[in-house]
């Protein structure tokens, strides 16, 4: 079943044919696979069904991402490498996107002038600072580590009927904080006063394990200190969210729609406690209702919308899809929108004009899923049939078949391997955020693909996992699944030490 193509390996089942064809999901959530005849639905069918030998590793199992996997080293550079089946050309567009997803903004006025416009409050100077090494962030590791690959979003619930309205409509998914905005911005240009600073404190939690293995789990809190302009409204919601990794977001998006309604099921109607639910977001571009497939709570609906709304709320630069060159900097924050700004009229009308935003997103589409390691190892094949076992696989979606007319020809009919089925669960009040994002409510998060999660240390240098950081190992990480999760979970708890060695031996193998 492979083909050469582009000097690559290459699976058969790749193909090319037209641009992106966004099937919108109607409120009744009822799709079809248009992209595909009836030949091929049943490849498609046959090649994505659940695993039921675990004797050895299944066909193309090691190609994670497909034709584009990523084939070099596994180190600390394992996910910024571009598709493997990019063409020269594209790989030129995919080095100057990495160009200016490092680029440092500085304020305005500035001798560079293409570069200036940060803030005037921020997060972070460039998108590197929060995905280092397109990968995962983390919370703060003591009181002098600043929280720059996390923050803190805020939001209010509405008090008027228009506001209400908004959310009815979906024009917003969330109100913003009335003072602070939509989320906190820690740092802010020479002479202006950040917001505040996040304060998190932990509790220790302990959970026994089979064969008496003790587990210490952190529960997080938090607080803001040093607020620059008084109080937060007294309803303010708070959630903490670190930077996830950026690699395989193409492929995510060139999963069609109809594959993720399918295995939707939000009034658990086969009965197996498993409801997983779509977040319906307007995409920015068309207006049109569609799944939401990125962001913790599966809240926007693009790479470019993702790319752009990091633009405006972390770094505060504007982009033509985001036209504000204040960012987050409220009307109530007349210093902030005092501030000279750093639109230069013969680049454009924006801070980062076209086609900056272009060769950003186009980076963040083309970044490479790593091969799969020991796929073929004994103790990663016992961990994998303990994974299916324990109903991880239930919401960790193993494997799909790409849109046939994905946007991109390197992202079509390729069989993919994210462990995510893209889908908004209820995680349990011990994961709740309490703060609703469109259709998410505060216990609902986005089943979080686990390709690449094995090599977390490797590129990143810590091991903290979920939307916070909290959890400190996969085993903690397993331990606070609660909800729909709670079977799996406890079917984790109940395992031998060994077993549970054989699980995460897997689990490091994604």
């Amino acid at each position: 079943m492979f083909l050469g193509g582009c000097g690559k390996v290459v699976p058969a089942i790749v193909v090319s044919i037209l641009a992106l064809m966004t099937t919108p999901v109607q409120a009744d959530g009822q799709t079809i696979r248009d992209d595909l005849s009836k030949d091929d639905a049943a490849r498609v069918a046959a090649v994505t069904a659940p695993a039921t030998n675990f004797s050895a590793a299944e066909q193309y199992e090691r190609m994670a991402g497909g034709a584009g996997t990523s084939l070099a080293k596994a180190d600390r550079d394992a996910f910024s490498h571009a598709f493997e089946n990019l063409s020269a050309e594209k790989r030129q567009d995919f080095v100057l996107g990495n160009g200016l997803f490092k680029k440092l903004w500085v304020s305005a006025p500035s001798s560079t002038q293409a570069s200036d416009g940060l803030g005037p409050l921020y997060n972070a100077r460039s998108c590197h600072r929060c995905h280092i090494n397109n990968g995962r962030g983390h919370p703060p590791e003591g009181p002098g580590d600043r929280s720059v690959s996390m923050f803190l979003r805020l939001s209010v619930p509405p008090r008027t009927a228009a506001e209400q309205a908004l959310l009815d409509d979906k024009r917003a998914l969330r109100l913003p904080e009335p003072t602070y905005g939509g989320q906190l911005q820690e740092l802010g240009l020479p002479g202006l006063h950040a917001e505040g600073r996040m304060v998190v404190a932990y509790e220790t939690v302990k959970v026994e394990l089979g064969e008496g293995e003790i587990v210490e789990l952190r529960r997080p809190s938090y607080t803001v200190a040093g607020l620059s302009q008084g109080a937060m409204r007294d309803d303010v919601m708070l959630s903490p969210r670190v930077a996830p990794p950026m690699i395989g977001l193409g492929l995510l998006e060139a999963i069609h729609s109809a594959d993720i309604v399918a295995k939707s099921d939000p009034d658990d109607r086969d009965g197996d406690g498993i409801s997983g639910r779509i977040n319906l977001v307007r995409d920015k571009s068309s207006g049109a209702l569609v799944p939401g497939r990125f962001g913790w709570k599966a809240s926007i609906a693009g790479i470019e919308q993702q790319s752009a709304e990091a633009f405006s709320g972390d770094i505060g630069i504007s982009t033509p899809m985001f036209p504000d060159s204040y960012g987050d900097c409220t009307a109530a924050q007349t210093e902030c929108r005092g501030r000279q700004i750093g639109v230069q009229v013969r680049l454009g009308d924006t801070e980062a004009p076209d086609p900056i935003l272009d060769l950003v997103a186009f980076y963040a589409r083309n970044l490479a899923v790593p091969a799969r390691r020991d796929v073929s190892d004994p103790d990663v094949l016992k961990g994998k049939a303990l994974f299916h076992q324990a109903g991880c696989a239930a919401c960790h979606t193993p494997k799909f078949v790409t849109d046939r007319n994905a946007r991109q020809p390197e992202h079509r009919f390729q069989l993919i391997w994210p462990y995510s089925d893209m889908l908004l669960h209820d995680m349990g009040e011990a994961l709740s955020d309490h703060r609703p994002v469109g259709d998410a409510a505060g216990s609902e998060w986005r089943t979080a693909p686990l390709w690449g999660i094995g090599l977390t240390h490797t590129v990143n240098g810590h091991t903290y996992f979920l939307h916070d950081g909290r959890a400190r190992s996969l085993i903690e990480a397993i331990m606070w699944h609660g909800g729909e999760a709670r079977q799996a979970r406890e079917a984790v708890t109940a395992m031998s030490r060994k077993e549970r060695q054989y699980l995460i031996r897997f689990l490091e193998s994604l």
